[in-house]
This record gives structure tokens, sequence and C-alpha cells, in this order.
């Protein structure tokens, strides 16, 4: 039973660090198994198809993620403090993926969701559900701190989704020029969309 599910984590594993680095298209069964270290055969044994396997990566990097996100904008303290942690997580996670692999690897749901926006149903439809659940945390947190007058914004739904998009913005662009510094923007640009002065 431990080797097999070793072998899972392997493809599990190999499967996210090529996704991670290079088109969902471009990447067969074959080569996540070579990267992997297992035979074609125990692919299957464990995914249905690569769509399948992909479908359970995505959902294991949003479990991980939403948690942190969780934890950053459910925490104690002004909501801007909290959003400045929330766009410093974004940071470290793109400066890792720098320094570990020499390229800055951008979102995987944002990369995903470029590629294939125009077919794959239900990875796209997968992919509109995280982003849409990354929207609504941070709307919470905005109608919270609006309820305790910390913020007057007059659409925290829009200003919600305004964020997240250009996070997602400003990490595509960070991934573009390989640079973390692109995201030195998003905090400025925050402040502005919440009505705020710097904090």
């Amino acid at each position: 039973m431990g080797r097999t599910s070793d072998a899972r984590q392997r493809i599990l594993a190999a499967a996210t660090d090529l996704f991670s680095r290079r088109s969902y298209g471009s990447i067969g069964v074959a080569e996540i198994c070579a990267q992997a270290g297992t035979p074609k055969g125990s692919f299957y044994h464990f995914f249905e198809s690569k769509q399948a396997l992909a479908l359970e990566i995505i959902d294991l990097q949003w479990n991980s993620q939403r948690g942190r996100w969780q934890a950053i904008l459910d925490g104690d303290g002004p909501l801007v403090h909290r959003l400045k942690d929330l766009f410093a997580f974004t940071v470290e996670v793109q400066t890792a993926s720098l320094n570990d692999a020499g390229v800055v690897s951008g979102c995987l749901f944002g990369n995903l969701s470029l590629e294939l926006s125009t077919g794959d149903d239900p990875m796209r439809q997968r992919l509109r559900t995280i982003f849409d659940e990354q929207v609504d945390l941070i709307r919470r947190a905005i109608e919270k701190a609006q309820a305790q007058g910390e913020l007057s914004v007059i659409d925290a739904p829009g200003a919600a989704k305004s964020i997240v998009a250009q996070i997602e913005g400003t990490v595509l662009f960070a991934k573009l020029f390989n640079d973390p510094g692109q995201l030195d923007q998003l905090w400025a640009n925050s402040l502005r969309l919440l009505q705020v002065a710097d904090a």
C-alpha cells in the first residue's frame, strides 16, 4: 500500500511541476510518468485521464492556497494591513519560484485559464469556481471592514473582483518579465480601489 501511495504522490508532484512550468496541452502522460519514475500503466491505475489528474492538482493547490488566504483575511488588524499581507504572500510564492526554478511560474489557475478559456469545460468551470471563491473571500473581508467603519467602498463585490483581477494581472506580468518586482504596484492600486490613504 505504501508503494502504491508513493507512486501516486510522485505522479501528482511531477505533473504539478510540469503544469507550473509549461503549457497543459504540451504535456503528455508519458512525460509525466517519465518524470515521476513510474510506468505508464500506473498512471491509469490512479487517474482516468490527464484531465482527471489536472483537476485533482487544481483542487489540491486551491485547498492549500485557500487556507492561507482565509488565515490572512480572517486575521486581526485593519483590512488594509491584511491585504498587504495577502500581497506579500503572492510575492513570496513567485519569488520562491524564481529562486527554485530560475523562472517566475505565475499562477497555475491563471495559466490554465488563459490556455483553456475556449475549451475543456470541466477544468474551465472548476477554475471559474476558484476565482469566484477568491472574490468572495475578499468581498466578505471588505464588507466586514465596512461594518466596522474602516472603509466606505460603494461596491464591495466590484472592488473585490478588481483586486483579484489585479493580483492575476500583475502575476501575469511578473511571469512575462520574469520579475516578481512587477507585483510592487498591487498595494498602491488596491488602496485606490478601496478609497483609502496609504497605511
